[in-house]
Formats: C-alpha cells, sequence, structure tokens
C-alpha cells in the first residue's frame, strides 16, 4: 500500500459505530504539533500528533489531498484515548495543508460517538538544516528585508486600526496583540513566512474575511470549517427528477409539481453560471411552489443573488443595510447604506410559496440572499442558523511581497443590527446532527412538510 492509499485509507476508515448523541458536546483539538500557521518547521519532523479535549472512539479523518498533503508513511495511530499520531515524510521549503474531520468525513469521534469539530491545519517546513528543536518562526529562504518586514507591519498596525470595521468586535487589544509578534514578523525571511505568521496572529479576530496574498498564493487567518445540515451526495437520491445543470446548478421535481433548485455558489467569474441559474429558475415558472436549497453556499456576488430574488418580489424593497469606516467621522463610519432589492422584469415571477433551505455554511453574500428573500412575504428559511460573516474585504499593500485583505463594512440588518458574528434565524428550525442525514434530510422534509401544509 503506498503512501497516497494510506491518505485515503486515513480518511475512510472508523472503528466506532456508535450512534451520535446529540446531547453530547463535540470534541474539539486542544493542541496539534505541527499546528495551523506554524513555519520554519524541521522538514525532520516524523509525525503530527493531534490532541483532543475528551476521550475519543478509535476512528480517524486525516483529510486532504494533492502535493501540499503530507506524505503518511502508516496509518494514524492512537497513543491514548485523546491522542493520535500520524508518521509522515515532509519535504524542505514546502507548504502542507490538512485537516482533522472536514464537512464530509468525521470518523474522529468522541465515545459517545459525536463527531469532533473540523480542525484545518497549514503549516510550512523551513530548509534542510532546520533543527527540529527549533521549528518555529524562521525560514532559511531568502526573500525579505528586515526593514521591508518594518515597514509592512507598520502598514499592517495602521491598515487594522484605520479600515479594519470589525477591529472593535471582541474588544482585541490590537497593539498588544501585535507587539507580542513584532519582531518575529521583522525577523520573517520571505513574504510566505510573514504572511502565515501575521494570518495565525489576525486569527484572534475569527473573521473568515481576513487573508493575505503573497503572489498567486493565499494564506487564510482563521479557518474554522463549517460543518452542512446537509449530505450533498445523498440529495439526487432524494430529490425526483434530479438534473444536474452543471456543478453549482441542480434541479428536481415532485409528483405534485414542487419544485427544487440548488444553488451552490453566487460567484459571478463564469458568465455561464449566472445563465445557468436563469434558465433553470425560468423553466420552473409553472410550479405550484419552489424548495431553493442554498446550504452549501458560501457566497460570491451579491448581483447575482439579487437577480435571483428579484424573481420574487413585486416592488423595491429594502433588504439590508451596511456602514464603512470613515475617519473624519467622529464615530469612524459613514453614513448608514441601503441596499435594496427590485423586481426583476426579465425573467419568471414567483407568487407562491417559497422554500429556503439554510445553515451554517451559508455566508457573505449568500447572507444577503437570505435578506433578500425574507422580502417575500410568501417566502421562508427552513434550516438552521448561518454563519453570520460578511466583510467586502479590501486589499492594502503592505509593501514586502504581502497584500492583506480586511473587511471594510458592518453588515446590517434592515433593523440596523449587526450580522457579524450573529447570523440569520430560520423562520423554521431544524435541529439536526450529521449522523441525522445519513439516509434521509430533515432539513428538506420540513420543508416539504411545510409547503403541502394548508396553513400558510
Amino acid at each position: 500500500m503506498n503512501a497516497r492509499s494510506l491518505a485515503l485509507v486515513a480518511v475512510l476508515i472508523s472503528a466506532s459505530t456508535i450512534t451520535a448523541d446529540s446531547s453530547a458536546a463535540p470534541p474539539k483539538v486542544i493542541r496539534a504539533v505541527p499546528d495551523n500557521g506554524d513555519v520554519g518547521v524541521a522538514p525532520s519532523t516524523k509525525e503530527i500528533r493531534i490532541t483532543f479535549d475528551q476521550d475519543m472512539s478509535e476512528g480517524f479523518s486525516v483529510v486532504g489531498g494533492g502535493d501540499e498533503f503530507p506524505e503518511m508513511l502508516d496509518r494514524p495511530k492512537w497513543e491514548n484515548k485523546r491522542t493520535v499520531s500520524v508518521r509522515v515524510k515532509l519535504q524542505p521549503n514546502h507548504p502542507y495543508q490538512l485537516s482533522i474531520n472536514n464537512p464530509r468525513f468525521q470518523n474522529f469521534k468522541s465515545v459517545a460517538g459525536e463527531p469532533a469539530e473540523p480542525y484545518p491545519i497549514s503549516f510550512r517546513t523551513g530548509d534542510a538544516n532546520t533543527p527540529a528543536d527549533k521549528s518555529e518562526g524562521k525560514s532559511a529562504s531568502n526573500g525579505s528585508t528586515e526593514k521591508e518586514n518594518r515597514r509592512a507591519y507598520n502598514l499592517l498596525r495602521t491598515a487594522i486600526r484605520n479600515n479594519y470595521s470589525y477591529r472593535d468586535r471582541l474588544g482585541i487589544d490590537w497593539q498588544k496583540l501585535l507587539q507580542s509578534k513584532e519582531e518575529t514578523l521583522v525577523a520573517a525571511k520571505t513574504p510566505i513566512e510573514f504572511a502565515q505568521i501575521a494570518g495565525t496572529l489576525l486569527a484572534k479576530a475569527e473573521d473568515k474575511h481576513i487573508w493575505f496574498k503573497v503572489g498567486d498564493e493565499t494564506i487564510p487567518s482563521f479557518v474554522r470549517p463549517a460543518v452542512p445540515n446537509a449530505n450533498f451526495k445523498l440529495l439526487p437520491t432524494l430529490v425526483p427528477n434530479w438534473k444536474q445543470h452543471s456543478k453549482q446548478v441542480a434541479s428536481g421535481r415532485w409528483d405534485d409539481g414542487i419544485a427544487y433548485l440548488f444553488i451552490g455558489t453566487w460567484d459571478s467569474s463564469d458568465p455561464n453560471h449566472r445563465k445557468t441559474i436563469l434558465e433553470a429558475l425560468d423553466g420552473m415558472k409553472s410550479t405550484p411552489m419552489l424548495v431553493i436549497d442554498v446550504r452549501g453556499n458560501g457566497g460570491g456576488a451579491e448581483p447575482l443573488a439579487q437577480e435571483v430574488a428579484g424573481c420574487f418580489v413585486r416592488q423595491p424593497s429594502v433588504y439590508g443595510k451596511d456602514v464603512h469606516r470613515d475617519l473624519k467621522s467622529a464615530s469612524g463610519f459613514g453614513p448608514v447604506n441601503e441596499r435594496r432589492l427590485e423586481p426583476n422584469p426579465n425573467h419568471a415571477h414567483f407568487t407562491d410559496r417559497v422554500a429556503v433551505l439554510t445553515g451554517p455554511v451559508v455566508m457573505s453574500s449568500c447572507e444577503s440572499f437570505l435578506l433578500m428573500m425574507k422580502q417575500d412575504p410568501s417566502a421562508v428559511l427552513v434550516g438552521a442558523k448561518s454563519q453570520g460573516s460578511s466583510g467586502n474585504p479590501k486589499p492594502f499593500d503592505l509593501k514586502n511581497g504581502v497584500t492583506v485583505y480586511l473587511p471594510s463594512w458592518k453588515d446590517l440588518t434592515v433593523e440596523g443590527k449587526e450580522l457579524e458574528g450573529v447570523g440569520i434565524t430560520p423562520d423554521i428550525e431544524v435541529k439536526a446532527v450529521p449522523a441525522d442525514f445519513a439516509a434521509v434530510d430533515p432539513v428538506l422534509e420540513a420543508a416539504l412538510k411545510y409547503l403541502r401544509s394548508d396553513s400558510k
């Protein structure tokens, strides 16, 4: 069995057959070596060690693939009930990525059968001479000078102070936090190393709309994958007359005429995506009722979401508000801007009941879509609360080969309430754990029950 086959085994094998107990707290990773954001990791490192906060069963899901997935030399081994080790072979000066569980593979479970929260790990090795006991901090590759990094550090500090819209949300002492890694950042030998250290530091903000770019490489800051309230592989077997229009768009129809539309993203970089969505929607104009499934949609272009939502309203309406950073204002923010939804006169218009399936994966522009659909009195949101993450990030060049992206606005509801870290609560809440989606879809069932009910 080769190393890549072992990686697949690590994902698929689970020794646990215990049914998940929805009352049990999900396990969490409390320590990883190497950990997410580590740089200059010694290439001679022989294993990755993961420790959980509670006793675990013997299953495992070490998830990843491709060139940045560590070469595994053997199956993961449980050293005790809370710590697992994975023997690996690492290359020098190389980025690595893996995840302990992910939304699809969740075989790391507690003894009660509760899947562990996904824990992504991204690290970078140093050169071949990096000693194992000094594997935190510096790559030996050339690329950045202390002078450049000092300027970049000051520019980053200024950008957070003046431009980061959510800087005060968690009460972080940014001056103290940045100063804690000032010398480490200044000593970074490459732009990648600087971005890795800064990204790990800024993860304290718990903001998915902060990231760094070095050339074509994106270095995330806060990474916490949400577990979807859906089993996307099962959906084609649950929705009759399933038709896959594209990778991100699918449709179906039940015998009583209820139609189904899956929209996986609002990304408009591919012009065919917009056309595919709207053509599929036009094909449903005779349907008595409709299910729109966006449980896997993490956002994209808000104007595309507006086009679709515009097929469900007859009058213009305000669906959301926002405020942008403005240093000239006493509050630090400019005037409140209203975002309006206009009816779409160019495509089919729906007046019957609509159920929009939502959940914890939904964020950013897709949360705006939820707010748009709430303007349709015939529409209900079904599922679980969305993430509460929308930042309209803007780039800031740090002049050392690194660009940081920081949120520039505060996203607000029509009532003026902040959405960041809060999310949107559905009208019909469906409480379910991943195990509940093994053979059925409780969220889809709840939506169909509502649409088929006599009361509105």
